[in-house]
């Protein structure tokens, strides 16, 4: 078998999803509704109208502590596959080295927190 006989069937496939996608797309266009009610303008459709104004001062806490959960959370994803596989790793010859391995990632982990502790990044309201 030649190459683009091994690979005709994946290319199939992408044409036919590139084909679905395409024709959702105009299928929609086609029976969305054409006329929106004053509800569409407003900054976000709760059910509820907004009150006051909408260029408020938003404390940047909330992304800090935002991206710092996110981050560990990561991390933290990473102990998983390890963790699975590490009775595995104990037969072999690797089984230290995998381990040695995993303590310098948490105490990394652990330095990082311990930075953003003592930053007092994690404090909802900063001591001045």
């Amino acid at each position: 078998m030649t190459f683009l006989q091994q690979f005709s069937v994946v290319f199939i496939f992408i044409v036919l999803a590139c084909a679905f996608v395409m024709m959702n797309l105009v299928l929609a266009w086609f029976i969305r509704p054409r006329v929106h009610s004053q509800d569409k303008y407003i900054p976000y459709e709760c059910g509820e109208r907004p009150t006051g104004h909408s260029w408020i001062q938003f404390n940047n806490r909330f992304f800090i502590i935002a991206l710092v959960f996110i981050l560990f959370e990561v991390e933290i994803v990473f102990l998983f596959p390890w963790a699975v596989i590490f009775k595995l790793a104990l037969t072999t010859k690797m089984g230290v080295s995998v381990f040695t391995e995993m303590c310098v990632f948490i105490m990394i982990m652990g330095v990082a927190l311990a930075y953003i502790w003592v930053k007092g990044d994690l404090d909802w309201i900063k001591k001045s």
